[in-house]
């Protein structure tokens, strides 16, 4: 999906201090500048950006090493919309989970969602000052995750294939890089559509 003259923007977000944050072993080499950013080097990045939403990153960079999954809490950072998996599939044509992860490279303009494979859930990440105008009356299922009561289970940042229990279906590339809401609300509204639903009131 390519963004014309649409006016939302996405919310500004800071990249964090990053000194001091280790969140996986590297065998102690040094990244040279080389004027190019290596995938590493990006997801070295944005795994510091997101541990900035971890209550304890001590205990997140465990739960990544350990398990492949950490909680993260929803607030200034960021936030969640949580979509059912029927409606991204719907709006994709597609269950095979390689074309869907495909179809949403194309239809986003950046941003970041990943996917629980075993609730069938997509998780796109808004900035967390956003405003969501949709219920949970108005589309079933689909949810605005936002506050510090808010737990999300963020699978690694290298975890970017459809296995094990949740992966990037669509990877954060850059630091503090998330969806817009216009976009995700056009997906949901695409997904309905497909399935011959509609927006309640």
């Amino acid at each position: 999906m390519t963004r014309t003259g649409t006016t939302q923007e996405k919310t500004a977000v800071a990249t964090p201090d990053l000194a001091g944050a280790e969140p996986y072993e590297d065998g102690g080499d040094t990244l040279e500048a080389t004027g190019m950013t290596t995938l590493e080097e990006r997801q070295l990045s944005v795994t510091h950006w997101l541990l900035t939403a971890a209550e304890d990153r001590d205990r997140a960079r465990k739960e990544w090493k350990t398990q492949g999954i950490a909680l993260l809490t929803c607030g200034a950072t960021l936030s969640a919309v949580r979509i059912p998996a029927h409606l991204v599939w719907g709006a994709a044509r597609t269950e095979e989970l390689e074309e869907v992860d495909a179809f949403l490279r194309r239809f986003f303009d950046g941003g970041a969602m990943f996917m629980d494979i075993h609730a069938h859930h997509y998780y796109a990440l808004v900035p967390g000052t956003s405003e969501w105008r949709w219920t949970n009356r108005k589309v079933p299922g689909v949810e605005r995750l936002r506050g510090r009561t808010y737990y999300l289970g963020v699978p690694h940042i290298a975890l970017t294939e459809p296995k094990g229990r949740s992966y990037w279906s669509l990877p954060m590339d850059t630091a503090g890089d998330l969806c817009y809401l216009d976009e995700v609300e056009s997906l949901v509204i695409t997904g309905l559509a497909a399935r011959g639903e509609g927006v309640g009131r």
